[in-house]
């Protein structure tokens, strides 16, 4: 018997006697194409179609092969064709349904991508027509509704959210995707709601969901009342929050582990062992070999809650024990086109199972602690537009949660204590922190390790100045806190002291080229202000008085970094140049370092005289015959620049 072998909608036969045949769906296709109404010589015309297996391929495929000429010829045909998709929604018979979801994600994406290279005709028209597209939308957006709040199949309901996705993705901008004006006057949000408190359909379908409703949140945002918008930051059902969070926890957590396999694989292979044997000399490029695709969807489903809502606030710091629980898919959804836009959820197993344990003797996680690991991993590498786009998301979430009240209490908090592994990036002149040292802390302290871990591991030719901006509100917001609420957290600060004058030292050492695109100066003001409040109101969060301590020798032991720096401020604040203002900024902040620096240094160089000491060690410099900072002419807040 001879092979059948199917391609391209055509039934070929290994017998070249014989004429290869077509598929009827295809046969259909065809007539869909001609300028004829396909059911004027068959009347069920459209009632067999929809039982016909759809063959995406060749559908879509038809649609690209048209000029915008020929496309508009045949424009009462697709809206038909249209139409009786939308009828077919409402049978009873589920190979309809399927076949109709399958048959206008074909269409939606086949016409949009036309219209790509010709923009000759209007999107709305070419697939329903003006006349009727209202009430086309109105029925497509209830019988889509219907379908996801229904007890029926989860094949069904996994392909309405396809199309939805499909629907929402087919433009570049989604703001220039008029046909989700009405989608916006048709709602789907509570059918999004419902499927979120749900477990079994958030296991099913949660990560589609969350990602839909992230888009939809953005469609002109800034431009008009978006409905989901007002309707999303009025929620404050426990279950329909919880479960928004469990989904974006657990697809992190699933990058997050991808991430740790594909490293313990480059540490444990050949060329590790090759680095082992000449050296360090390209561990640069071998940490860029270690990457999995970022989720950016994800990440913006997560900015838009906690942005938005100001209850999801709660759920960053909530345990998930469902995350534990292995759950088998109800049924295998049918064959759909490809996920848009690079969103692929994980698979039905991963979302079901809970994140690796941070350590082997810490089991609990949250979705807070997830995210910080997530962010070490995404912001080690913003050479790639991609990832430097990623990695400002991240800050700005941070930003967000820093900025909340009650994000605060609990990043505060010294009942709540994890111990936390961020990811660090390889670098030459230090070693792997070991994971089992790792102290346990309130997570605040994870927060600023991961800033100050930025801080060290940015300073390059391609500055991400933006970046930079981002990271330092960041630990400004969080030292407001402090210093309001008083919280006197146990934290090495030393670390980020350092690491905020290397950064200006690194700022000095490269004005030229970053003065050629960046303005500096707002970035050294930051920086300068930081210090500025330790120095001014450190009484009220610093842990010990030896932490004062340690501070004034850090500005000492640098003050030629300071120095340094007021030199250059001075010189460009007094030139009637570009930076003038600027410039004249930072000079103004530098009040209270340069004083502390004056009235140390004098001191200090005496005492070495008299006792003859060529270097003093920390402890002579900080003490209490040559501290005396009480009497210093310091400038509170409101004087700062």
């Amino acid at each position: 018997m001879a092979q059948v072998e199917k391609r391209g909608g055509l039934l070929r036969k290994s017998s070249a006697s014989k004429k290869p045949l077509k598929e009827k769906v295809v046969l259909m296709y065809d007539e869909i194409f001609m300028t004829e109404d396909p059911s004027k010589c068959s009347p069920r015309f459209w009632e067999e179609l929809f039982l016909m297996k759809v063959n995406l391929e060749y559908l879509e495929g038809k649609l690209e092969s048209l000029d915008g000429e020929e496309l508009m010829k045949i424009k009462d045909n697709i809206n038909c064709l249209f139409q009786h998709c939308i009828q077919a929604l409402g049978e009873e018979h589920p190979i309809r349904v399927v076949n109709a979801l399958q048959t206008l994600c074909a269409l939606i994406r086949g016409v949009h991508q036309k219209n790509k290279s010709t923009s000759g005709f209007d999107i709305i028209n070419m697939l329903m027509g003006f006349d009727k597209a209202e009430l086309c939308m109105k029925n497509l957006m209830e019988s889509l509704d219907s379908l996801l709040c229904a007890e029926g199949s989860e094949s069904l309901k996994s392909l309405c959210l396809k199309l939805l996705l499909c629907l929402v993705t087919v433009t570049d901008n989604i703001s220039q995707n008029t046909i989700l004006e009405y989608v916006m006057i048709n709602s789907i949000f509570e059918a999004i709601l419902q499927i979120l408190s749900h477990p079994p359909s958030r296991r099913e379908h949660g990560y589609d969901a969350v990602v839909l409703l992230a888009l939809l949140v953005n469609y002109r945002k800034y431009e008009s009342v978006n409905p989901y918008i007002v309707k999303l930051s009025i929620v404050d059902d426990e279950a329909t929050l919880n479960g928004m969070g469990l989904v974006i926890a657990q697809a992190l957590s699933e990058y997050n582990r991808q991430y740790k396999d594909k490293e313990e694989e480059h540490q444990s292979g050949f060329f590790s062992a090759l680095t082992n044997m000449v050296g360090s000399m390209f561990i640069a490029d071998a940490h860029e070999k270690i990457s999995v695709q970022t989720n950016e969807a994800i990440l913006l489903a997560l900015y838009e809650a906690v942005h938005l809502n100001r209850n999801f606030i709660t759920v960053l710091a909530q345990s998930h024990p469902e995350m534990g629980l292995v759950t088998t898919p109800v049924s295998p959804a049918p064959t759909t086109p490809a996920t848009p836009l690079g969103t692929t959820p994980p698979s039905s197993d991963v979302i079901s199972s809970v994140e690796l344990p941070l350590d082997a003797d810490v089991q609990t996680s949250n979705l807070l602690i997830t995210f910080l690991k997530y962010s070490s991993i995404v912001m080690q590498d913003t050479k790639d537009e991609h990832r430097l786009h990623s990695g400002k998301l991240c800050l700005i979430i941070l930003t967000c949660i820093a900025e909340d009240q009650y994000a605060n209490a609990f990043l505060h908090d010294d009942n709540m204590n994890f111990r936390v592994n961020l990811h660090r990036m390889p670098m030459r002149h230090r070693k792997k922190a070991a994971d089992k040292n790792l102290p346990c802390r309130p997570l605040v302290c994870a927060v600023l390790d991961l800033m100050v871990e930025f801080i060290v591991t940015h300073m390059m030719k391609e500055f991400p100045m933006d970046l930079y901006v981002r990271c330092i509100q960041v630990v400004h917001k969080l030292l407001c806190y402090q210093k309001k609420c008083r919280v006197r957290l146990h934290y090495t600060w030393r670390e980020l002291w350092s690491a905020l004058i290397n950064l200006l030292k690194f700022l000095m050492s490269n004005e030229t080229v970053l003065l050629a695109k960046h303005n500096i100066f707002t970035l050294a003001l930051m920086i300068v202000n930081l210090f500025n409040m330790f120095i001014t109101y450190g009484d009220t969060f610093l842990p010990t008085p030896s932490s004062y301590d340690e501070l004034y020798y850090e500005i000492i032991r640098m003050h030629q970094s300071f120095d340094n720096l007021y030199s250059m401020v001075l010189r460009l604040s007094t030139n009637a140049g570009q930076w003038k203002e600027a410039a004249s900024k930072v000079t103004h902040a530098l009040v209270n370092i340069r004083a502390i620096i004056n009235h140390f240094n004098p001191k200090i160089e005496s005492y070495a005289a008299v006792n003859h000491i060529s270097q003093l060690s920390e402890e002579q410099k900080i003490s209490p015959e040559l501290t005396s900072a009480a009497k210093l002419p310091l400038f509170a807040e409101e004087d700062w620049p």
